[in-house]
């Protein structure tokens, strides 16, 4: 009994904090381990050709024998994004609501894991055993059906996990946030909360979904034009939306992206979106009817090179052409860091004719997380003895803890953690015990983790400074040069309007090679090295600046 008095509930995080995305919680006691979420974060401007950044799960695949199961809170791509990838290597089961886990099939489909995966639905207000914990789902609203906040039964007491959450009392689908259930566990007694921080900087509340049900139906009234409506393609409330609005108007719906396509599907199998037979129509349709009888909804409105509305305003769509018979409207708010991606598709689309409507214009989209007076809500209700804010840049997190003490929680009972970070609970303390090291993994393509960060700087130099490649041939007898080198560049300097830099660069290559292929005690090794070094600041004192160099010689009998 002791030595159970004396263990400790460990609460790490493998991602979301101090960055937005990536999110995933690790709570393990003892020799039981459970995960919350598996996110994905999507690249920054300097992981040139990265497709996703996911977390390390290095610490998981040493313990992957105390892993119970891992729990999704609802199925958005920064929660479940990065599930194949883990569950290559730890097949566990995983645990979601209906909607959720049928999202989440259609990316284990595509990875080849379908069939050896084992997914439990488990209804909101459902819990689930794993182990030494329990878990309770708990409805709250998200921009998408089907979110879910977790109450985490642990030995040392109850975690609430809030997942992305806002409190919206008058849903378009659904039922709205379940009060009341957190109400009673908070006066039963939680001993630590975990919640998302995503607006804590934003005063009041955040608007209902179905605020934007009546600018659709606005926007569609005695509008002529074909109507083009970006959104994130996990929004099933507002495909749902605009579905409804585009029947009620005697419009037909075509669905373009991949992933639009994808989730549009599941969400019909599942009962999510209940469409009469005829409304939706393929794509390749649409030239059958009046841009007045058509409304399109797209992938794109976070400006996403190659997306589908990405390829409309560059021209490059198979199917889609974009003229002044087109209303486009980006139902959603820019990502932090995509403010540029779209603008510059809206640019395009301007340039080709297209009426653009986005936030800044109409009531179009409304966030799917709390605000500031909604967070405080949550930590009125929950009342925890502890307070670990999460999902959020740095700024959000302190910004969350300081609302956590204006509402009287003491700040020694406030914890701000970090990627890695290991935090320990007791039923009473909290406090924290090392850290776990963590690399960033980068997805390029079908690799994982094999671009680092000294790919990355070769990449870098080349899309900065370009390469150049320097050939020559050696006798290998008599050690000297055959002919002259050949000297190739890609993206340093165009070749034939800097001739005369080139031939400075075969003079300093042939001097160079020659006063060191003199002396024999230089091996090939260290004169293509010596050269590659000399010819990196010979171009610098010419140009400032210092391209990837490749250097070839080949010894020719």
């Amino acid at each position: 009994m002791a030595e159970k008095e004396r263990s400790k509930l460990k609460i790490i995080s493998l991602g979301g904090l101090n960055q937005i995305g990536k999110n995933i919680t690790v709570f393990e006691y003892e020799d039981d381990i459970i995960v919350i979420d598996c996110g994905v974060s999507f690249p920054d401007d300097n992981m040139l050709g990265v497709d996703l950044v996911i977390p390390d799960f290095t610490y998981l695949e040493r313990n992957a024998d105390k892993i119970r199961g891992l729990i999704l809170t609802h199925g958005h791509e920064d929660h479940i994004g990065a599930v194949p990838y883990f569950l290559k290597t730890i097949n566990v089961p995983v645990y979601g609501t209906t909607l959720t886990l049928g999202i989440l099939e259609n990316k284990l489909e595509e990875h080849g894991l379908k069939r050896r995966c084992e997914l439990v639905e488990v209804p909101l207000g459902g819990t689930i055993k794993l182990g030494c914990f329990s878990v309770e789902f708990i409805t709250v609203n998200h921009s998408i059906p089907d979110a879910a906040a977790l109450a985490i039964t642990t030995p040392c007491g109850v975690i609430v996990h809030s997942g992305d959450f806002k409190i919206d009392l008058t849903p378009p689908e659904g039922n709205p946030i379940d009060l009341a259930r957190l109400a009673r566990l908070g006066s039963k007694g939680v001993l630590a909360l975990l919640c998302e921080s995503t607006n804590v900087e934003r005063p009041g509340f955040t608007p209902s979904e179905s605020v934007v049900s009546s600018f659709f139906d606005r926007i569609f009234y005695n509008c002529e034009k074909r109507v083009i409506i970006a959104t994130f393609s996990t929004n099933v409330h507002r495909v749902s939306q605009i579905i409804n609005a585009s029947i009620a108007h005697g419009r037909k719906v075509a669905i373009t992206g991949r992933s639009m396509q994808n989730i549009v599907k599941a969400a019909l199998r599942l009962g999510y979106l209940n469409v009469p037979d005829g409304v939706i129509i393929d794509v390749n349709e649409c030239k059958r009817y009046k841009p007045s009888q058509l409304t399109l909804i797209t992938t794109g409105s976070q400006g996403e090179p190659m997306s589908a509305l990405y390829r409309m305003a560059f021209g490059d769509h198979n199917q889609i052409t974009i003229d002044e018979n087109d209303l486009i409207i980006l139902s959603s708010s820019p990502i932090p860091g995509n403010e540029k991606l779209v603008y510059n598709i809206i640019n395009e689309l301007m340039k080709r004719g297209a009426q653009i409507v986005n936030d800044e214009i109409d009531e179009v989209h409304v966030s799917g997380h709390a605000c500031r007076e909604e967070l405080k809500i949550m930590h009125s209700l929950i009342k925890p003895k502890f307070f670990i804010p999460i999902h959020g840049e740095y700024r959000h997190l302190k910004k969350h803890a300081e609302l956590a003490v204006e509402m009287g929680m003491k700040e020694n009972n406030v914890l701000i953690s970090e990627v890695g970070k290991i935090i320990e609970l007791s039923k009473t303390k909290i406090s924290t015990a090392g850290m776990i090291q963590t690399n960033t993994v980068l997805v390029d393509g079908n690799g994982v983790g094999e671009v680092g960060l000294s790919v990355l700087r070769d990449r870098k130099r080349l899309a900065e400074d370009g390469l150049v490649v320097v050939a020559a041939s050696i006798e290998r007898l008599g050690r000297y040069i055959l002919g002259e080198p050949e000297i190739m560049t890609r993206g340093f300097v165009y070749e034939k309007e800097s001739e005369s830099l080139i031939a400075d660069v075969k003079t300093f290559v042939e001097k160079h090679l020659t006063d060191r292929l003199d002396n024999r005690a230089n091996n090939i090794d260290a004169v293509k090295n010596g050269l590659k070094d000399a010819l990196s600041s010979f171009l610098y004192s010419k140009t400032k600046r210092k391209p990837m160099i490749i250097t070839i010689l080949m010894e020719v009998d």
